[in-house]
């Protein structure tokens, strides 16, 4: 009796024997990570200008604020005074929240000598990182009573 050969597997495989095939490697090139990295440092940079911009004009606001209460003190103090105030050019310190600004007033006369007009000047004090420099200019006529 004949019986039909099956073809029966090896169960021990040379190692030179082919396999299957290896799927390729998964992952980024250097390439790759290169360009992301920059992309992250030029988002990270327009960040911190963008914020740097931000605190900067926050400060600039705030003094322009504090300009704002030390020249608006300086004319009612003028406003207030019994006596018309005399021609010429003032200045004076004006502490508000620990910063130093100079007033400058400089009165001066119209074609009416009933009143003068005042020019208040507020720059930053001596003191500051970037140099005296102007923060408000406000002007006023006053006449006598």
């Amino acid at each position: 009796m004949t019986t039909a050969s099956t073809p029966t597997r090896d169960t021990c495989a040379s190692p030179l024997a082919p396999t299957a095939p290896v799927p390729a490697q998964q992952g980024f090139t250097l390439i790759e990570v290169l360009v992301a990295l920059a992309i992250v440092g030029i988002t990270l940079t327009a960040g911190l200008q963008a914020t740097g911009a931000l605190t900067r004009h926050a400060e600039r606001q705030r003094l322009q604020w504090l300009a704002q209460l030390c020249a608006d003190n300086a004319l009612v103090q003028v406003r207030l005074a019994t006596q018309m105030p005399p021609i010429g050019r003032n200045s004076s310190n004006c502490e508000q929240a620990g910063h130093t600004l100079e007033v400058v007033q400089d009165v001066s006369p119209t074609p009416n000598p009933s009143f003068r007009r005042v020019v208040t000047q507020v720059h930053t004090g001596a003191d500051s990182d970037d140099g005296r420099r102007l923060l408000l200019q406000l002007s006023t006529v006053v006449g006598r009573y």
